[in-house]
């Protein structure tokens, strides 16, 4: 801006600044009215009309359920797949969200120029369209992610249905299978056909050990693939 221009901005900006009325009290007793008004709004919907739920309630008997963020924390829960060493958990948890909120609430400080145009203020700009840009890409990459427990592994195209019989089953639930399902309480399985043979491992789901459902109940087809699935992971 040249500085004709800004000695015009700055007197048509003190002569409007006379002309105004001061923040205290007037604006903010606007804002405070109107809260208070959709404030009142929102209690009487939810008297009246009841407070809906946002997903069904959970079922602490099955082994199945997947929990899930709302799709506004999307973003974050793609995070967490991103980084996954748990010592840096609180990294992507409390670092970078803190980082993020700090650097808008600062950009006021490091971003001074009275334009407004967005192409005369690159840094502001830039900044933003990264941040808008960034959430929304993990929030699609969250929004289209497979479940943590479901078990996808490189194994051979005849023995793939025994994969839908573990994904079916919730196995990823009490086992680790490479990448997914969980630490626990049963073993890892990744490898689990280096140390067992086929019969072996059928002996195993017929008469598990601890909390293990037993697996004789499956068709016949079904556990013969979930067993050849499990013997090809080496």
């Amino acid at each position: 801006m040249k500085r004709a221009e800004k000695a015009q901005y700055l007197r048509e900006y003190q002569i409007l600044k006379e002309q105004g009325k001061p923040f205290f009290p007037y604006a903010v007793l606007k804002d405070s009215v109107m809260a208070c008004i959709v404030l009142a709004v929102i209690i009487g919907m939810a008297v009246v009309l009841g407070a809906g739920e946002l997903q069904n309630k959970a079922d602490p008997t099955t082994t199945t359920y997947t929990p899930r963020p709302e799709w506004y924390f999307y973003f974050l829960f793609e995070l967490l797949r991103v980084i996954k060493p748990p010592e840096l958990v609180i990294l992507a948890t409390v670092g970078i969200p803190t980082l993020l909120m700090v650097g808008v609430a600062l950009l006021p400080f490091y971003d001074r120029g009275p334009e407004r145009r967005p192409e005369r203020r690159p840094i502001a700009t830039t900044l933003g369209v990264a941040a808008i840009a960034m959430m929304a890409w993990l929030t699609y990459l969250g929004a289209h992610a497979e479940a943590p427990d479901k078990v996808h592994m490189n194994v051979p195209a005849a023995v793939q249905k025994g994969e839908v019989v573990v994904n079916q089953s919730g196995c990823g639930a009490c086992h680790k299978f490479g990448e997914a399902g969980n630490h626990g309480p049963g073993p890892e399985l990744s490898h689990i056909g280096a140390r067992l043979g086929p019969d072996g491992i059928a002996r195993t789901l017929r008469n598990p050990a601890g909390v293990m459902p037993n697996y004789s109940a499956l068709p016949p087809e079904k556990f013969d693939a979930l067993v050849n699935y499990l013997a090809s992971l080496r």
